[in-house]
């Protein structure tokens, strides 16, 4: 009954990848465009899926893995070293909204 030789097993994981990222990391995207957003889970949906089926699920999961090291890279050395932002918690504010070329205006009233 339960079994993982289908591509619903990716489904499954890069959803809940996504899932869990939104509800803990969420609030850092949140004047991202929604299509933006939509955009980029179904750009990682039809990478993982179609690396599964052409070069197979161990490819594809180990691309899935080796993400977390660019995240790193970004989050530990560019972000504080480079911008002067926290990595993890993206203070200072006025600094990230500036790096997303976001409006800073909410932080004036």
């Amino acid at each position: 009954m339960w079994t993982t030789d289908s591509l619903w097993f990716e489904i499954a994981i890069v959803s809940a990848i996504f899932a869990v990222g939104n509800m803990v990391m969420g609030h850092f995207e949140e004047r991202t465009p929604k299509a933006r957003r939509v955009g980029k889970y179904v750009l990682v949906m039809a990478l993982i899926c179609g690396l599964s089926v052409w070069l197979g699920r161990p490819v594809a999961m180990a691309v899935l893995g080796l993400s977390i090291f660019p995240l790193l890279y970004i989050h530990a050395y560019y972000l504080p070293k480079k911008k002067g932002i926290n990595g993890w918690t993206g203070e200072p504010k006025i600094k990230y909204y500036e790096f997303r070329k976001w409006d800073k205006d909410i932080f004036s009233k």
